[in-house]
This record gives C-alpha cells, sequence and structure tokens, in this order.
C-alpha cells in the first residue's frame, strides 16, 4: 500500500508539473489560435463594416459562399490553381525528400555537410534573408517561384519538351513539375529530416537477413525499408499537405491576402474556409487510401 501510494504520489506530481510547463502553450493555442478561428467562422457568415470606433458584424448566413462561388469570376480560377499545384507537389515532395534520405543515409565523406545542406532552406525561409534575397534585385521576386528566381529563365523547359517531342497531358506535367523543381527541392528540408530518423530506426539485423537470402536492394526497400517507414510517410504526408494547402505562394493564400490588406474580411474568410474544407476532404480520403491498402497491409 505505501508502495502505491507512493507511485501514485510521484505520478500525480509528474501531472502537475507536466500542465504546469504547457500552460504557456495552451494559453497560445487559445488566444492566438482558437480564439481567431472562431472569430474567421463567425466572419464568413457575416458583413463586416469597418468604422472609426471598431467593427460592426452582421450575419447574412451563406450570402458570402453563394458570392464566391456563383457571382466571383476569379475564386473558381484560383482554387482550381491552387487544388492543382496541391495534387501534383504532394506525390514529388514525398517521393524526391524519401529519395534523398536514402542517399544521405549511407556513410560516404561529407555526409553531415549535405545533410546540413539540404535542412538549410527550412532556415533561411523562416527568416528575414529570404526577403532580403527576394528584394535584391529590379524584378518582384517576391511574387516568383523559387525556380524563375533563381534560374533566372537561363533553362528553357519548353524546348527541352519539345525536344523529346513529348505532348499532351504529359507534357505540361513535365513542364511543370521541371519549371519547379528548385521549388520541391526547397520544401524537403523537414521531410527529409523525418525520413532520416525513421531509416536509422530500422533494425539492421532485418537486412542481414535479406543479404543472407539473396534479397537485392529493390526487394530491400520494397520489402523491408517502405514497410518499416510506413507510419512516418504517413507523418510526411500529413505535414506536406499542411505545408502545401498553407504556403504563401499558393495562388488562393496570396489573393486573398491581397484582399484582407483592403479591410475585405467577410468574403475572404468564406474563401479560405470553403478552399480548407475541400483540402480537407482530399486529405481525409488520401490518409484512408493510404489505412485502407497499404497500412492494413504491411501490418
Amino acid at each position: 500500500m505505501k508502495r502505491t501510494k507512493k507511485n501514485r504520489g510521484i505520478r500525480e506530481l509528474k501531472s502537475r508539473y507536466g500542465y504546469l510547463f504547457t500552460t504557456h502553450w495552451i494559453f497560445g493555442i487559445v488566444v492566438f489560435f482558437a480564439l481567431p478561428l472562431v472569430q474567421s467562422i463567425i466572419f464568413s457568415f457575416s458583413k463586416i463594416e469597418i468604422i472609426g470606433g471598431g467593427v460592426n458584424i452582421h450575419l447574412v448566413g451563406l450570402e458570402n459562399y453563394k458570392q464566391i462561388l456563383f457571382s466571383d469570376p476569379d475564386y473558381e480560377t484560383w482554387i482550381s490553381g491552387s487544388l492543382t499545384s496541391y495534387l501534383y507537389s504532394l506525390p514529388l515532395i514525398i517521393l524526391l525528400s524519401m529519395a534523398l534520405a536514402l542517399i544521405l543515409n549511407q556513410k560516404f565523406k561529407g555526409r553531415l555537410f549535405f545533410r546540413a545542406l539540404y535542412f538549410l532552406p527550412v532556415i533561411i525561409s523562416t527568416g528575414a534573408v529570404m526577403n532580403l534575397i527576394f528584394t535584391t534585385t529590379g524584378t518582384d521576386m517576391a511574387n516568383m517561384g523559387v525556380s524563375e528566381a533563381y534560374s533566372a529563365n537561363m533553362v528553357s523547359v519548353d524546348d527541352i519538351v519539345n525536344l523529346l517531342d513529348i505532348q499532351g497531358e504529359v507534357a505540361n506535367y513535365i513542364t511543370v513539375t521541371i519549371s519547379k523543381i528548385f521549388d520541391l527541392v526547397w520544401s524537403c528540408g523537414i521531410q527529409i529530416v523525418l525520413f532520416l530518423a525513421g531509416l536509422q530506426s530500422v533494425p539492421a539485423t532485418l537486412f542481414e537477413a535479406s543479404r543472407v537470402e539473396g534479397a537485392t536492394k529493390w526487394e530491400e526497400f520494397w520489402f523491408i525499408t517502405f514497410p518499416m517507414l510506413s507510419r512516418v510517410t504517413l507523418l510526411v504526408a500529413v505535414f506536406t499537405m499542411v505545408e502545401l494547402i498553407t504556403s504563401e505562394r499558393t495562388t488562393l493564400i496570396k489573393r486573398v491576402y491581397a484582399m484582407m490588406r483592403t479591410g475585405n474580411y467577410d468574403e475572404t474568410s468564406a474563401m479560405m474556409w470553403f478552399y480548407f474544407l475541400i483540402c480537407g476532404a482530399i486529405m481525409a480520403f488520401l490518409i484512408f487510401l493510404y489505412n485502407r491498402f497499404l497500412m492494413k497491409r504491411w501490418e
């Protein structure tokens, strides 16, 4: 009984310390995330009038959603462009980050340097360095992709596709993919770190046993490496989807921010919520397919 009471007292003490250390985080979530989230939902169903003494909110129901869906000529173009970029970037970023993680997980000279090199864009893009880079030229580089900005159109992707005689939707996909290759590499930093952590947790005994059985590298990847990375891949996929949805380089996000600067908070809130609902449905569908056809099979 004494030992049980002692253990219970230690657990309660640890729980108190845990709540104490997370109090500031909970406060930040409520004040800076939950309250603005609820406020934006209210704005999407309201008409906002900014006056000298504050803001007048008039509830109008689904009027804003009807406006953006049936009367706004640009919203459909913005959302289709954003979703197209989202759907083609997601698999490419996951595959590219996994391939780079497999390379960086090998033993070679300068491995630590190249690991840091691929994570460097994550550090640069979150600070003032990127703003300085984007304002050092005469053109408006802030609205350009990383690929166009740094290559300065030195490489013509269209010429390469025409030389290979590729046409149709395949040609368009290849053109967009190649022209955005720097953007994709730029977006792989955290994903590479996550895949590296997953690769280093795979038991080496599995690979030793497969070599004894005469398995090839391709078979090792499909029957050992990839199944063992199933949960890490799901984590990377969810993180990448959220990052792509909220990226400021997304067409819709860019346009909505510009409209918000003019004081338009009602229609823009409706635009964002409808966009996030569609993206959330796509995320749920992709996660369902992954769990249904891959996770259960590996388990």
